[in-house]
Parts: C-alpha cells; sequence; structure tokens
C-alpha cells in the first residue's frame, strides 16, 4: 500500500489497481457480464455500499437531479467495485449508484479492483475530497478513523492534499458535542464558526454562542471575538511600531552585515533591545561565530 499512498495526488487513477481476474477471464464469462472498454455491467441490486464510505448524507434533491440526467444520457463515469463474494462492493460512486437506482436502472458500467479491505476508507475519502462532497464532520470522522489506523496527521494531510494543520482541526471538532456536530453538517455553523465554539470550555457559553451564531448570524470573527469575551481572554494588543534607527545605528548595523554576510537586525532601540543575526546551516553558524570570536 506505500506506493499507493504517495501516489494520491495525482488522482484515483494512481491508487486503485485492477483486478487481475476482471474484466477479461473465466470469472467474467460464467456470470454472464458483458465488458466494454475496460468496464462491466454489473446488476445494480448486486452492489452492496462501501462500509467505509466518508460521506453520511446525501442531498436527495441533487441525487433525483443525477438520476434525471442519467435517464436521458446514461452514466458517463463507470464506478469502481471489488469482489466481496458473490457481490461486488462499492469502492467508488456510491452518489452513482444510488442515482442509478433512482433512474430505475438494471446495470451499471463499472471497473472491478482489487483493493484490500483496509484501503476502502483512503480511497473513498480521496475521491470525496477531490469533488468536494464531504462536510466538515464526515471529514472529520473519515480523518480520524485514518488516525486510528494508524496514520498520523502529517501523511493523512499529503494523502489528500491538506496541510497538517488542517487535519488537525477538522478533528478536533469531534470534541464538540454531538448536537453542535449536526449544526455543522447541516450547514447552520461553519467550519470557522466550530473552530470558534471550540476555544469555550464552559458548556453553558459555548450553547449561548452558538445560539448566537444561528440568531443573529455572526461573522466567523464576530463569533471569534465574543469567544474570547466569554472565555475571559483579552483581546491582544498590537505591538507599537519600532522607531527607526538613527544614522549612526544604521551605520553600525550595516558595517555588521558587510563583516558577517548575512542579515542583522535590531530589535528595540540603541537604549535596550536585542541584535538578531541570521543563519542558515550549521556551517554558517560556525562561520559567522568565527568572525564574532575573533578566530577568523
Amino acid at each position: 500500500m506505500a506506493s499507493r499512498r504517495s501516489a494520491l495526488g495525482r488522482g484515483l487513477e494512481a491508487l486503485i489497481p485492477r483486478s487481475g481476474e476482471q474484466p477479461a477471464g473465466e470469472a467474467v464469462a460464467s456470470a454472464g457480464l458483458e465488458a466494454e472498454g475496460g468496464a462491466l455491467e454489473l446488476p445494480v441490486e448486486r452492489i452492496v455500499p462501501n462500509p467505509e464510505q466518508p460521506r453520511r448524507h446525501f442531498d436527495a434533491g441533487e441525487l433525483e437531479r443525477l438520476a434525471e440526467s442519467i435517464r436521458r444520457h446514461g452514466i458517463l463515469q463507470p464506478v469502481v467495485v471489488r469482489r466481496a463474494g458473490e457481490d461486488w462492493e462499492l469502492v467508488v460512486g456510491e452518489r452513482r449508484w444510488r442515482a442509478a437506482r433512482a433512474a430505475g436502472l438494471g446495470t451499471i458500467p463499472a471497473v472491478v479492483a482489487d483493493v484490500a479491505s483496509r484501503d476502502r476508507l483512503e480511497l473513498a475519502l480521496v475521491e470525496n475530497v477531490q469533488r468536494r462532497d464531504l462536510n466538515p464532520i464526515e471529514l472529520a470522522l473519515a480523518f480520524h478513523a485514518l488516525a486510528q489506523a494508524g496514520a498520523t496527521h502529517d501523511q493523512i494531510g499529503g494523502r489528500v492534499g491538506l496541510d497538517r494543520s488542517s487535519v488537525s482541526n477538522h478533528i478536533r471538532l469531534l470534541d464538540l458535542p454531538r448536537a453542535m456536530q449536526e449544526d455543522v453538517e447541516e450547514g447552520r455553523v461553519s467550519f470557522g464558526h466550530a473552530k470558534a465554539l471550540l476555544s469555550v470550555s464552559n458548556p453553558e457559553r459555548r450553547r449561548t454562542l452558538r445560539d448566537r451564531i444561528v440568531r443573529d448570524g455572526l461573522s466567523v470573527r464576530q463569533t471569534e471575538e465574543a469567544a474570547r469575551a466569554v472565555s475571559g481572554v483579552k483581546p491582544r494588543r498590537r505591538r507599537e511600531a519600532e522607531p527607526a534607527p538613527d544614522a549612526d545605528t544604521r551605520q553600525l548595523l550595516d558595517g555588521l552585515r558587510d563583516r558577517l554576510k548575512t542579515r542583522v537586525r535590531l530589535v528595540g532601540g540603541v537604549g535596550r533591545g536585542r541584535l538578531e543575526i541570521e543563519y542558515f546551516g550549521p556551517e554558517e553558524l560556525h562561520r559567522i561565530s568565527a568572525i564574532i570570536l575573533g578566530e577568523a
């Protein structure tokens, strides 16, 4: 699985190995299935959903619109399945499969892939992330499941094209009460609002702030400010602008930069402050240290 995980950024084709038994061979012929363009026509009723499907909510209106499109134009992209005993289990394409059933289709084009059970969640997650089909709670649950299976937040982020902090912030949403998670799932509260709610540890105050978000339509910034207020956190004071160095100080800094061949910065003022000298790597640190200590 290691080679597939490193390929996740390149799309699903790089992740899904075609089965060595399908679509050609005795198994296809004995099942009476037809293969065309690398895909089989599989009976819709013999396909079962992926138990690791991270998407929990399928909009009825969207499914009906897709079903109507399928009635008119057919299915343009096959689903991906794997063998599950005498039937097939969905790996990718549950929305198309549901819409095909709603459209009354008897068969659906499918590609049979050799996918291990432990990899079903990852593939379904990548497909949904690429299509932006998951709400933040569905992402959180999927990321949490991958983490429980041993993946680090860095590794999960690499697989789905997100940075580590985004993965961590999504998983933290699961610390919210279930009712607030439902708010996020149903769009009453955004991901940004939810992050602000997490900063309020008192359950009653958190609930009151949630009610204000829904009732008053607070923006994310307003919610963050309210969260700091109810938690007793004082707003951060802006740093005062540092005074510009005088001519003598500028000359001194220029001399240091020329001597050390690196960036030198004065933080504070001549009366009190600190001198920052940049270096990049151990060799440069030793070079600069030797100059300062008079060993160069």
